[in-house]
């Protein structure tokens, strides 16, 4: 469940980075193509890269350690507790959050499907003009004119001669271009991330550049780019507007004008797509990285026993590597008198290790094997290699008898040795993690005041385009309407140009913060490591003390089942004795009576 949550809040973030990278950088820019992609592979690296995990595994030398007692009373270390289960009524959040993002699922899905009803309600039994690669449908309702992959739908009796050609040239580039797959993946993200108000406004940005780019080819195959813009003009209501296709009426039609009159933009300003790769990068150095710590051999030294020089441990577990293995099996070989083997290794789908057998060889054939087998996953096994300063050398795996490789029997348990040698005190403390940096989020300075009543209105186009002066008077007019437009644009531009500096600045001190952070962590990460090796020490240790209590508690608790059914036989007893008393005050008080 949590990592639904967090996948889900990865791919808003990433959506909303692409979507504030579109609106600051490239929604003025006519690169409209490159916008197209740029946007759908927004979508989809919100969906992937959450899922991509780097692993990063971090060698640590073990902790150095020195003696320890192990033969205190351990009654203090480890207390077993039998605490009474209390029923309480607790809200799980969790479940609460998915049944609404459930709910608001389905309420979506389910209008899209009726939309794919609807717009089958259209297309279904009309007669279909095919020509070259597109399928024309004239048809009688006042729909607005759209497109769905190679069908292209319009009433032609809307229209005059010139208006649908500026139609069917705008809705074919729609068709040859499969737009049709853009607002369909859309419409999907919509429906998936539904509770997030950036992807309807990412949505709306999709279909605004594909209305440009439908715009900018149309008006390069129809000789009067004028009459064009006359078409949008006029063309600004209609009854419906089928969903999930391309259709020609669009609600931002000043834009789409003022677009089809701006300048191409200059090549240089494709490094705005680049942009957003610091920050790609950012994420997965944040959050999709996740350190492991593998341990070397460990080598401690003896501090109480004036004979034992070292201690080598070599662990290997059920998640250990064919590499790392053959790493340790050589290390042993190298580092000492002893051959070892590894054999019948076999794993189950979690390439997880389910048997494993190890056999080490010293000098004049001292052997010991160690044969694992587990459904689930082997236990960690540990291969105790013990120097004397004698030179001599003993081995075992943990829980089992030494075996000296000279043939001298070794008396002591190797589990005691190991505990002399390790002082586990001086890491039962857990290490502070460093304090991850926040990407610096203060205020940006406000947008220029603009006043939207002061918005230039466009002319409206003559009903009879035939009459001359009216159109004469026409294009002045949209003439003053586009300088008006462009008085709005250097504050714009200008905000936008000191929004990028401040992003920069922050960014800067946000890397210088990351690589401290980074520092902090390599050293977080080994101290966390000879932690985590001091803990398993010692709770080896006190499982095996727990054990022992256990027993003890078995033993007290047959006890106490005798004590209790004494007991209840001793009660038995009681109420007997009581009902006789009472018999006899009754035959007492009968006989005063009488």
């Amino acid at each position: 469940m949590e990592a639904l949550f967090i996948f889900i809040a990865k791919s808003s973030g990433l959506l909303i980075l692409f979507y504030f990278a579109y609106f600051f950088l490239l929604r003025k820019e006519t690169f409209f193509n490159n916008n197209r992609w740029f946007l759908i592979v927004g979508l989809l690296t919100s969906v992937i890269l959450p899922l991509v995990v780097y692993t990063e595994i971090v060698w640590v030398d073990p902790a150095p350690v020195s003696a320890v007692n192990y033969t205190s009373n351990y009654a203090s270390v480890y207390t077993p507790h039998f605490a009474q289960p209390k029923a309480s009524f607790e809200i799980n959040w969790n479940m609460v959050s998915l049944a609404i993002y459930a709910i608001g699922f389905a309420a979506f899905l389910g209008k899209f499907g009726i939309d794919f009803y609807s717009l089958n309600s259209v297309l279904k039994g009309r007669k279909v003009q095919q020509q070259a690669d597109f399928k024309f449908i004239d048809i009688n309702e006042n729909i607005a004119p759209f497109s769905y992959f190679d069908y292209i739908v319009y009433n032609s009796s809307l229209y005059s001669p010139s208006e649908l050609e500026s139609i069917l040239e705008h809705e074919k580039v729609h068709s040859d271009q499969n737009h049709t797959i853009d607002v369909l993946i859309s419409r999907i993200f919509c429906v998936l991330f539904w509770f997030n108000p950036i992807i309807w406004l990412y949505k709306k940005a999709i279909l605004q550049n594909l209305e440009f780019i439908a715009d900018s080819e149309a008006s390069k195959k129809i000789a009067d780019k004028k009459a064009y813009q006359y078409t949008l003009l006029r063309i600004t209501t209609h009854e419906t507007c089928v969903a999930i296709t391309n259709h020609f009426y669009q609600s931002l039609i000043k834009k789409r004008i003022v677009m089809l009159n701006k300048n191409q933009s200059k090549k240089r300003n494709y490094w705005k797509y680049y942009a957003i790769i610091p920050a790609l990068v950012a994420f997965v150095l944040l959050f999709q990285i996740k350190t492991v710590a593998q341990e070397r051999e460990n080598k401690v030294t003896a501090a109480k026993q004036a004979d034992i020089e070292s201690v080598n441990i070599y662990t290997i577990e059920k998640n250990s590597t064919d590499a790392e293995i053959n790493e340790k099996v050589a290390l042993i070989r190298k580092n000492h008198d002893i051959s070892a083997n590894v054999s019948e290794v076999k794993r189950n789908s979690k390439n997880e290790i389910t048997s494993i057998k190890i056999e080490l060889v010293g000098k004049k054939d001292a052997r010991s094997v160690k044969k694992e087998v587990s459904s689930t996953g082997i236990d960690k096994i540990s291969i105790i290699i013990k120097k004397m300063k004698n030179g001599k050398e003993s081995f075992s795996f943990s829980g089992d008898a030494a075996v000296t490789i000279n043939d001298k029997a070794d008396a002591e348990d190797i589990d005691a040795d190991v505990a002399e040698v390790a002082d586990v005190d001086d890491f039962l403390t857990p290490p502070t993690p460093p304090t991850m940096p926040l990407f610096p989020n203060g205020l940006l300075p406000a947008a220029p005041a603009i006043d939207m009543s002061k918005m230039p209105q466009p002319p409206v186009a003559p009903k009879n385009l035939n009459d001359k002066k009216a159109m004469e008077k026409f294009e002045k007019q949209m003439e003053e309407f586009d300088r008006k437009m462009e008085a709005f644009e250097p504050d714009m531009e200008a905000y936008e140009k000191y929004i990028e500096e401040i992003m920069d600045k922050r960014g800067a001190n946000f890397d210088k913060e990351m690589e401290k952070y980074d520092i902090a962590m390599n050293k977080y990460s080994t101290e966390m490591a000879k932690y985590t090796e001091a803990s398993s020490v010692l709770l080896e240790r006190d499982m095996k003390q727990h054990e022992i209590d256990m027993k003890q508690h078995a033993i007290d608790m047959k006890q106490h089942e005798k004590d209790m059914k004494q007991h209840a036989k001793d009660m038995k007893e009681w109420e007997k004795d009581m009902k006789e008393m009472e018999k006899e005050k009754q035959r007492e008080k009968a006989k005063r009576n009488s």
